[in-house]
């Protein structure tokens, strides 16, 4: 089955979908340095991303009649600053919504799926009536804004078409199914809440639910008690002071921490690793109120693409010296789960704002592997039954 990315950035999103068995048709992203990162990692020869067509652009400016396979599932994380906590939060009234080009790649490709990335601010009460607006606009693409409309008068507009639809008339209508997950629970060592906002053709008949988690806290908790496995897996002794747990009443795996990320990682060197692509030493970090790092027995805190200034020191980790440190490239690509062949290019600064702008490479993975499933069974179902049409 085929994808297109747009927003592709560093390629997170994609990546997960070429692990799952998609073949990309093409990424579209405007900014130099991530496009160079995947074109570095094609030079290099990664398999993974060898066949992509990169496509340095703006997503409104693209030519989406030069596409002319069908594409199975379209992709993207639109920028997150006009709803980020530490953004803009003007919504429609920031120049960098992108959510209106998502929304006309829907209506012009007409994708059997499409799988939308964001930041869980976009929840926020402020936006209740423009995410309801998002969604319908994904329920309804063809109904477009008429000149001279305002996003409130198009959003009344689509709320009656919603309560009078017909999904038998040929119209393009998607299935829209909006979620709010962590990144924890499936796996990836990173606190990361974001919404996943999935869509499947109407006339598909597919009904889908987002994949169960795989991971849990309380998993984590007891695998850190007094003898549990996890200070035994690190070589570590037992804490001094542990909480009193409860086994977990699941049979989820334990959350996965920045140890676990770390295991096998060589520290880092001042210069250019022969061994450890993108893992120079970087100095300067320090702890003050309210800028704590990640501790290493927890999952890291959310990376974030503000580098230096973001305001909790989520781009630094506490040593077991109690001393903080930066983050390395590599040690955030393996927070963000990338493969460790995976080169991120440009300074530390650019590196680490494509990786803090990426969606986790094993949640994505999770995601279109599931909508791969569920497309894979309609079309099977449909070829079944018209078998079963042709010998009747």
């Amino acid at each position: 089955m085929t994808t297109f990315e747009l927003f592709a950035g560093a390629g997170g999103l994609a990546l997960g979908a070429s692990l799952a068995g998609f073949r990309s048709l093409g990424t579209v992203e405007w900014n130099r340095w991530a496009c160079d990162t995947i074109r570095l990692n094609q030079s290099r020869g990664y398999s993974l991303v060898r066949d992509w067509q990169v496509h340095q652009a703006d997503v409104r400016d693209f030519p989406f009649d030069s596409i002319s396979e069908e594409v199975d599932v379209l992709s993207g994380g639109p920028p997150c600053q006009p709803f980020s906590i530490g953004g803009s939060a003007r919504a429609h009234d920031d120049a960098r919504d992108m959510f209106p080009a998502m929304i006309e790649a829907v209506r012009r490709l007409r994708p059997r799926a499409f799988v939308v990335e964001n930041v869980k601010g976009l929840l926020r009460s402020q936006f209740k009536d423009y995410f309801q607006y998002i969604l319908l606009r994904l329920e309804f693409p063809e109904r477009q804004m008429r000149k001279g409309e305002q996003w409130f008068e198009h959003l009344s507009r689509l709320k009656k078409a919603k309560a009078v639809s017909d999904r038998f008339t040929d119209e393009l209508t998607y299935e829209v199914l909006p979620t709010l997950v962590n990144a924890c629970d499936y796996g990836v060592p990173q606190r990361r809440e974001r919404v996943f906002i999935v869509g499947f053709r109407s006339d598909l008949g597919i009904h889908w639910s987002f994949p169960d988690p795989t991971h849990s806290r309380e998993a984590l908790l007891w695998s850190q008690r007094p003898g549990g496995s996890y200070w035994n897996r690190h070589g570590l002794k037992d804490p001094e002071h542990a909480l009193a747990v409860k086994p977990p009443e699941d049979v989820r795996l334990p959350w996965r921490t920045v140890r676990d990320a770390l295991a096998g990682l060589s520290d880092p060197v001042s210069g250019p690793s022969d061994v450890w692509p993108n893992h120079e030493l970087r100095r300067g970090a320090r702890i003050y109120p309210g800028h704590t790092g990640s501790s290493l027995d927890l999952p890291s805190k959310t990376l974030k693409a503000g580098v230096h200034g973001v305001p909790g020191g989520e781009n630094m980790l506490i040593l077991d010296s109690g001393e903080p440190r930066y983050y390395t490239v590599r040690e955030a690509a393996r927070m963000q789960t990338f493969p460790d062949g995976y080169h991120l290019d440009g300074s530390w600064t650019e590196a680490m704002r494509q990786i803090g702008n990426a969606v986790p490479v094993l949640l994505s993975q999770c995601v279109m592997k599931s909508l791969g499933i569920a497309l894979c069974a309609q079309e099977l179902g449909s070829k079944v039954r018209e078998r079963e049409r042709i010998a009747i």
